[in-house]
């Protein structure tokens, strides 16, 4: 379908899957001054979204600027390919990515995952603000072009998230580490917990916090897992083989009751939890990093992967193009403690940086 056109100054995006993600992001964009076109294949769930506030009109919208591919992991392929050859730029939701960028080679596709969920379910279960404070994976490839890139980080960051850049391949095996495994985790545990209850009637009553908080994501929506599962099977596998491993290790160290080493893995546990990252206060004290980059594939996600492998969240980002020749200068913004760092790892790999504190 055409639809009318959006207020002066604003963007026009389409979701495809209106679900909770979708539906959030329908509602966080149009609260931005977005006009949001979108379908899903259960024709009432885009029909609620429309009555929720989450789209402005339900269907396909061949003028959209950007296009969020938020369907369940098998079928992201298929439906970004059509976005693509209607000229948009696209970028998904999905929590695999090495499957899906290996699908699509084009340069108008940023493969993308916010680490965002609820335990509500469907779209009746979005929100707006869902995506303030979290963390965004974008993956660029060799074959991402910068300006599609540039774009979606700029979308996605005007939501409050933090975006991350990471391979496919090297997402894929994070992910599995500290959501697909965990939620395989939980659920079986409950399933331990609730065979067990048939024999001790009593056993579900007695959960207190520690085992609701562990077992909390256990509730989301099963439909999805079978897909990731399937898509994301080796690194999975590989992070199960590790956890079984230290699992009896503990188990070795609880049965020979070796209380040193016992109290050692939990503080260092303790300690490892503690220190998980917190969203940081934007910083008041910033640095600018001026990288002269050529015109060529794969630049921009080996600058980008290599802050994360730092460590360190790119406050802003911009491609100023030279009005000669085939190379561009690509302008970082980052807290100033974390601008020698970047530019002596860009300067090992061959490329030349200026760094400007701003005051």
């Amino acid at each position: 379908m055409t639809t009318s056109p959006p207020e002066a100054g604003a963007g026009r995006a389409a979701i495809i899957g209106t679900g909770l993600i979708g539906g959030s992001l329908g509602l966080a964009l149009r609260a931005r001054g977005w006009y949001v076109t979108g379908r899903d294949r259960n024709a009432e769930r885009s029909s609620r979204a429309l009555e929720l506030g989450a789209l402005d009109a339900v269907g396909d919208d061949l003028a959209a600027d950007v296009t969020f591919i938020a369907t369940p992991v098998h079928a992201i392929v298929d439906e970004a390919r059509k976005a693509l050859a209607a000229g948009s730029i696209v970028t998904d939701v999905g929590s695999v990515k090495e499957s899906v960028t290996s699908g699509i080679s084009h340069a108008h596709f940023v493969g993308g995952h916010p680490m965002a969920g609820s335990e509500q379910e469907g779209v009746d279960g979005s929100d707006g603000e869902l995506f303030e404070g979290a963390t965004w994976v974008l993956t660029p490839t060799v074959d991402t072009d910068p300006v599609a890139y540039t774009r979606v980080r700029s979308i996605v960051t005007s939501l409050g998230a933090d975006v991350v850049a990471l391979p496919p391949h090297r997402h894929d095996a994070l992910v599995a580490i500290v959501s697909h495994v965990p939620h395989l985790t939980a659920a079986t545990l409950m399933r331990l917990a609730a065979d067990r209850s048939e024999e001790h009637s009593s056993l579900l009553r007695l959960a207190a916090g520690g085992f609701r908080d562990m077992t909390r994501i256990a509730a989301g929506h099963p439909g999805i897992w079978p897909d990731i599962c399937a898509q994301n099977r080796v690194a999975i596998l590989e992070a199960l083989d590790v956890l079984l491993e230290r699992l009896s290790s503990v188990r070795e160290v609880v049965a020979a009751g070796d209380r040193k080493k016992l109290l050692e893995l939990l503080e260092d546990a303790r300690a490892a939890r503690v220190n998980l990252p917190t969203r940081a206060a934007r910083a008041a004290e910033l640095a600018e990093l001026r990288v002269p980059v050529p015109d060529r594939p794969g630049v921009l996600a080996d600058v980008t992967t290599l802050a994360s492998d730092l460590g360190v969240s790119i406050q802003d980002l911009e491609i100023a193009h030279s009005a000669e020749g085939d190379a561009g200068v690509l302008v970082l913004l980052l807290e100033a403690a974390d601008a020698d760092r970047v530019r002596d790892a860009l300067s090992d790999r061959g490329y030349r940086v200026a760094v400007r504190r701003l005051e």
